[in-house]
């Protein structure tokens, strides 16, 4: 944006937003500046809109659930109430703290979800006054938190769990998840079967010993929330991969040598399919016309020594 100034000068927060503009003088070449400043006697400065402050823009809302903004938990409960078994989920507008404006808080609207079979997902910041949260039924195999089964606790001695609330918690014990749930990275440890099978292997100790926080937790992770019975193989399998230095397939939970190994396997096929021997109906065709082939060359040979005149 064009600005023309007489006098010296002097910006400032307060008198750089009264600059006068001219339209028809925006963006000029340094010889029509110059010109300018000679006929009319100004300094000209050139405000790039580049380095203004502008408000951070809002994310797209997603269209896959409806959204919905509660001022309190008794809110969020009556909906829940008349639709926990009809609607796939919500989207809560959770408002920040910053913000002043009333609404259900994050540990509130767990308590709620809870109580009704349905479970939080990640938090994303919509814009600088609201987070965005997605809630949904709890799925058959969906895992339990640590966290969540003391919340659990507390609401059924509170007398708030909910008839579904309920199923949901026993069909978690009746499959094992209950027992299996799984603590956050601030407070799980190492358990003692791994300690153990890591003494046993320096090299896998070492290199365990020195993972950061979210490599660590991952292997921990996946340990905790295994089926029992395939305990001591998961646990074999991370040993391995920790004496060889393989820290990124502890990450995918060993994905990308399946992967790697699958394409290995699917190269050797295609070139023993490039490589393979004719087979017996593909030999016997060339055979015939083989055969073919030097039947005509006869026939024609013996038509050429007919067609010749005798000598004499």
């Amino acid at each position: 944006m064009l600005q023309l100034l007489k006098g010296p000068l002097h910006l400032t927060p307060r008198n750089f937003t009264h600059l006068t503009t001219t339209p028809l003088q925006q963006n000029p070449s340094p010889r029509t500046r110059l010109l300018l400043q000679r006929q009319i006697g100004t300094r000209i400065i050139i405000r790039n809109p580049s380095t203004t402050t502008t408000m951070p823009p809002t994310k797209p809302l997603p269209t896959d659930l409806p959204i919905h903004t509660f001022a309190s938990a008794p809110e969020f409960e009556t909906f829940l109430e008349k639709n926990h078994t009809t609607a796939g989920g919500v989207y809560l507008k959770l408002a920040k703290k910053s913000s002043g404006i009333a609404s259900i808080t994050a540990s509130e609207a767990v308590e709620v979800a809870l109580c009704f079979g349905w479970i939080d997902g990640r938090a994303n910041g919509l814009d600088e006054k609201f987070w965005l949260v997605r809630y949904t039924p709890r799925r058959a195999k969906s895992l339990w938190s640590a966290k969540n089964v003391g919340t659990v606790a507390r609401l059924v001695e509170a007398g708030r769990m909910r008839r579904a609330g309920l199923e949901a918690v026993e069909a978690a014990k009746r499959d094992g998840r209950w027992e299996r749930a799984y603590d956050g990275p601030a407070n799980i440890e190492v358990p003692a079967d791994l300690k153990e099978a890591l003494g046993a292997n320096g090299r896998a100790k070492e290199v365990f010993e020195g993972l950061n926080r979210t490599d660590r937790y991952s292997v921990l992770h996946r340990l905790q929330t295994g089926a029992v019975s395939k305990r001591v193989e998961k646990i074999e399998a991370v040993v391995d991969m920790l004496s060889r230095g393989e820290v990124s397939m502890l990450r995918n939970n060993g994905k990308g040598k399946e992967k790697k190994e699958n394409g290995l396997k699917a190269f050797k096929v295609e070139k023993k399919a490039k490589t393979k021997k004719p087979s017996v109906e593909t030999a016997s065709a060339k055979v015939s016309k083989r055969v073919e082939t030097t039947s005509l060359s006869s026939s024609e040979s013996i038509r050429q020594l007919r067609s010749r005149k005798p000598r004499g």
